[in-house]
């Protein structure tokens, strides 16, 4: 049940979708892996819209290089780590949740812990070495996962639906190279962010069509968004019949 103050709160969104969604949002308990450029932006809007419980999941701390995206630090964070940065700002901007910040690098050992009891995962992370980690924990666990990626003016993402949708690995078996500090102007992990946090509002509250089965792609260069269909793979070493066996 709502508190008394939470109605007056959400009321705009509410005669959108009804209290019954909005009471859904509140015991909802969403793992963020990622507090920079994508983490902000999803993590501010979902506490905005009253998930009940957020989670953020980061092993790194605030640099100055950081400041050009990650909206939720600033100079006075720099040094800190990032999930305790984010967590003040969230829980300043919505004291009726909660907030847990945990300060560590995901990684094949501790990724299914991190996440344990989430109603939904949402990928903000900059790197596909635990982008396919939090795929297959995902899996294992048949727990939505709501995949983000951006560099430069471009962004792209899919949410995943463990036993009915591709997974990210049917999508993109092979991971793209790396090449050091990834380019990317603000705005970028700031569209994909409120594309992320916009599906994960969608899929608790049960309203509208998610990105299920195709990959969304957006070019800020020529200010165009599309969509690509894809297509589940029997043979996915992580959803289908290659399925390597799990660490």
């Amino acid at each position: 049940m709502l508190t008394d103050r939470e109605p007056g709160r959400y009321r705009r969104q509410v005669a959108l979708f009804g209290e019954e969604a909005q009471e859904r949002l509140a015991s909802a308990r969403v793992v963020i892996v990622g507090a920079g450029g994508l983490g902000c932006p999803v993590a501010l809007y979902l506490a905005a819209a009253g998930v009940g419980e957020v989670r953020l999941v980061d092993g790194d701390v605030v640099d100055r290089t950081n400041l050009n995206r990650q909206v939720l630090h600033g100079d006075r964070d720099i040094g800190r780590a990032k999930v305790e940065s984010a967590a003040e700002k969230l829980r300043a901007q919505n004291p009726e949740i909660t907030v847990v910040a945990t300060y560590a690098a995901v990684d094949d050992g501790n990724a299914a812990a991190l996440v344990g009891g989430a109603d939904l995962i949402v990928d903000a992370t900059d790197n596909y070495r635990v982008r396919y980690t939090l795929n297959r924990v995902a899996l294992d666990a048949r727990v939505p996962l709501i995949h983000g990626a951006v560099r430069g003016f471009d962004g792209q993402a899919t949410t995943i639906i463990p036993g009915r949708t591709a997974c990210l690995e049917c999508i993109i078996p092979i991971a793209p190279p790396e090449e050091g500090a990834t380019p990317v102007v603000g705005t970028t992990p700031g569209i994909i962010g409120l594309v992320q946090a916009n599906e994960a509002i969608k899929y608790i509250t049960g309203t509208g069509d998610l990105l299920t089965n195709r990959l969304l792609i957006w070019d800020g260069r020529a200010a165009t968004m599309t969509t690509l269909p894809v297509e589940r793979q029997e043979e996915c070493t992580a959803c289908g019949s290659g399925r390597r066996s799990r660490r």
